[in-house]
């Protein structure tokens, strides 16, 4: 985990794009891939001043797995987290790693339609998108709670 600033404006000029998706290639590095053989690593700057790092884990019973982006917001949350303020993604792609749909999904609980997402490949090289540009439409459940 990496501190930084005390504000929302704040943190995000601390904590650079390209810092985040250096810390994604980082930690792509720890990615348990063995059937896939594809390496994902995930940075999610949250509202508690700190960077989470996550990576990808796979598991012989597919559906077992779970993605960097995920394990990084799980880890955020865990620790009191409960708005994500951007996210960086680096796997083995030539061309900017997306997010898959379940990623997309537990991401739009936390975070807004201008949240930005720095999506990178294998060099690090990456690219700019919103949360909304993504994922449009999420599913909302209404409970009653303040949801974005």
């Amino acid at each position: 985990m990496t501190r930084v600033g005390k504000t929302d404006k704040k943190r995000l000029k601390d904590i650079s794009a390209r810092e985040m998706v250096d810390m994604a290639l980082k930690a792509r590095q720890n990615a348990y891939a063995p059937y896939s053989g594809f390496h994902v690593g995930a940075a999610v700057l949250a509202d508690n001043q700190k960077v989470y790092t996550g990576c990808n884990m796979e598991n012989a019973s597919y559906g077992a797995a779970i993605c960097a982006e995920r394990t990084a917001i799980a880890k955020a949350v865990s620790d009191g987290a409960r708005k994500i303020l951007a996210v960086a993604v680096a796997g083995d792609s030539d061309g900017p790693t997306l997010p898959c749909g379940i990623c997309r999904q537990v991401m739009g609980e936390f975070c807004g339609a201008d949240m930005p997402l720095y999506l990178g490949n294998r060099n690090g090289d990456y690219q700019r998108f919103t949360f909304g540009e993504l994922m449009p439409n999420p599913f909302v459940l209404k409970t009653g709670q303040n949801h974005e």
